[in-house]
């Protein structure tokens, strides 16, 4: 019987399936950090329990940690009494944990694929729902609430009903400043970010199969941003490429065994599934989103809807809600709109790969004087790695400042926060209300778009700089 890429991994993993109960469900590889840990270890104690499996579990402190100074001692109570708590917590159990200071720490869902942690046809769960990144590697990649972290430190194991599956097909070349991000920013506008609820996610077609690894990351990452429970996408040999020599990567005879077992990887031609959408890379411009969900997303030469256009006369209310938090007007042109911020990091886009696209178009150029830029690697060896190629003086010497690791102003958890009624145009994977801090509006984009913004003072046509 054929079967999608994501029928063969989940049947591989179940331990146990009961009509009308969710399966229980064997997991490769558990990621964890500071913020939905501790209560899960708490669970632990509670049960006199050991943690089950720890070359299965892998630790890194991420979301409370500055991105300035971070020899010092964090500032912020909460946030120190996580990371204190977690490294406690780690040591106390033997759970290996890449701490702050330690040359590995970094965005837990960066750390283990630059690690070769992260391998084909495995299932992987952490306490964040972005952890669908690792499924860019043909990986079942889900995130998991705090009680679901402790049950799966104590078994290895959690309880999950099956999702349905739905096929995304991107076809043909993408144009001049088209990149991942605007692949995923255009498939969420089109089908809502709802359009993907109690579904995995498979992508395929021609424009995915052209895209590098990290680019594959950025469009898995955002597939819960649809409402997917998980994104996955067929490995291949530039996936293989990827991992192989990397610190962690299965080695020698391992490596060979590995890689015949990931060649059978994919979805048989004839699989069937749930829902299939179809959508042409030409179609696809850099893009922007203007509301408070990556739904509300358009394209640079676009204008804000207006509201007597909406399909759904049921969205009227919370789309003028949306305007009203962002200050922005309905049929307003979102081309040239002020920024004040520009975040360029986040588990969706801080990895070499992006600060590299970023620092090739602000080379030689200086920010505007009324924007304040941060650039955030994803990790340690990111940062490193940026260093070593000199993109940290690109950065500097154009006014950015270029900083130290951490989740940052993807969300308000630490010093890295937006002030109220202030534009962000961010890499980042979400733009919520208060996301980047109370207040703060929230436009995002790609690297290369956000440092088109920074050069400009406002939301700007990336293509302009390219041409």
């Amino acid at each position: 019987m054929s079967k999608t890429l994501f029928d063969k991994i989940w049947q591989k993993h179940v331990v146990n399936s009961t009509e009308g109960y969710p399966d229980l469900l064997y997991i490769d590889m558990h990621y964890i950090h500071e913020v939905t840990s501790p209560q899960a270890f708490d669970g632990l104690k509670t049960r006199n329990l050991p943690v089950f499996r720890l070359q299965r579990t892998l630790a890194t402190a991420d979301h409370n940690v500055p991105t300035k100074d971070q020899h010092l001692p964090i500032k912020e109570e909460l946030s120190r009494k996580q990371v204190e708590k977690l490294s406690e917590n780690c040591k106390e159990y033997g759970v290996e944990l890449f701490a702050l200071g330690h040359q590995k720490q970094g965005i837990v869902h960066v750390i283990g694929p630059e690690l070769g942690v992260t391998n084909p046809g495995m299932t992987i769960v952490c306490g964040d729902s972005h952890t669908s990144t690792h499924g860019a590697f043909g990986a079942i990649a889900f995130g998991i609430g705090t009680s679901e972290v402790e049950m799966v430190l104590g078994t290895q194991c959690v309880l999950q009903y099956k999702p349905l599956t739905m096929k995304i097909d991107i076809s043909g070349k993408l144009g001049k400043g088209v990149t991942a991000k605007d692949i995923i920013l255009y498939v969420i506008a089109q089908i809502s970010a709802s359009g993907g609820n109690g579904y995995a996610v498979e992508y395929s077609g021609s424009a995915i199969r052209a895209l590098s690894m990290e680019a594959r990351m950025t469009i898995c990452n955002m597939s819960i941003e649809m409402g997917a429970r998980c994104g996955l996408i067929a490995p291949d040999q530039i996936t293989f490429d990827y991992i192989e020599g990397k610190e962690r990567a299965p080695k020698g005879n391992d490596w060979d065994k590995s890689l015949k077992e990931w060649k059978t990887l994919y979805s048989d031609l004839d699989a069937k599934f749930d829902k299939v959408y179809a959508f042409e890379a030409e179609n696809i411009e850099p893009m922007v989103t203007y509301g408070t969900n990556p739904g509300m997303g358009l394209g640079i030469n676009e204008n804000i809807p207006l509201s007597k256009d909406l399909e759904n006369k049921a969205e009227v209310a919370s789309f003028i809600k949306s305007l009203d938090y962002m200050g922005l007007t309905e049929g307003q042109a979102i081309k040239g709109q002020k920024i004040d911020y520009v975040f360029i990091g986040s588990c969706t886009n801080s990895r070499i790969e992006d600060l590299r696209a970023a620092a090739n178009l602000i080379k030689g150029k200086q920010k505007s004087a009324s924007v304040i830029a941060w650039i955030i690697p994803g990790s340690k060896m990111v940062e490193k790695q940026a260093k070593a190629e000199g993109l940290d003086l690109i950065f500097k010497e154009a006014g950015f400042d270029f900083r130290e690791p951490g989740c940052s102003a993807c969300l308000g958890m630490n010093e890295d926060k937006i002030p109220a009624g202030k534009y962000c145009i961010s890499t980042s994977n979400r733009n919520f209300e208060g996301r980047q801090g109370q207040g703060a509006r929230t436009l995002l984009a790609s690297p290369i778009m956000a440092a088109a913004a920074a050069l400009t003072g406002k939301v700007t046509d990336v293509r302009d700089f390219l041409n």
